[in-house]
């Protein structure tokens, strides 16, 4: 009974003293691909941050995004990349996990940012102009990075390995 309730105890333990420091990093990316790079850039040219991004430039890859993404460290993101430039927006259907959704311009130029967005939500979320990419984070990214309608983005696909 003794050694039980240790083992209770020890796992309340580390379980309180578990902070979000793996979903920070990323821990847990089920289904995500290591497809490149994103860097998020201020008006003078420097870093804000960089992430690893999933790679969505596939009708079937839009369409899912990161549905069913139960966490997302702040070094993750997906990239959705569009045929066209257009003013269509972006939904949360079957997405569990609150996101900042921004959108960018053709010029890479962040448009605007849809930020906290409501997990499961079929409201559609639209740019304020004309999108040509838009890239999705963990929710409070955009507010803990200093992401603005004057930042920028550069972004860059990882060779395939051969």
């Amino acid at each position: 009974m003794r050694t039980v309730m240790s083992l209770l105890i020890l796992g309340v333990c580390l379980g309180l003293s578990c902070t979000d420091d793996a979903a920070q990093s990323g821990a847990d990316t089920q289904g995500l691909e290591a497809d490149g790079t994103l860097a998020f850039l201020q008006p003078n040219g420097d870093t804000l941050r960089t992430i690893t991004i999933d790679i969505a430039d596939t009708d079937a890859e839009r369409r899912r995004g990161l549905m069913r993404q139960r966490s997302l460290g702040y070094d993750r993101g997906m990239l959705f990349l569009f045929d066209s430039v257009d003013d269509g927006g972006m939904w949360m259907k079957n997405t569990p996990l609150p996101l900042d959704i921004v959108f960018v311009a053709p010029d890479s130029q962040v448009i605007n940012i849809a930020r906290r967005t409501t997990p499961f939500s079929e409201e559609t979320i639209e740019p304020t102009a004309p999108r040509k990419f838009v890239v999705e984070v963990r929710a409070g990214f955009a507010d803990r990075f200093g992401l603005t309608d004057s930042t920028r983005i550069r972004w860059t696909r990882t060779p395939p390995s051969s």
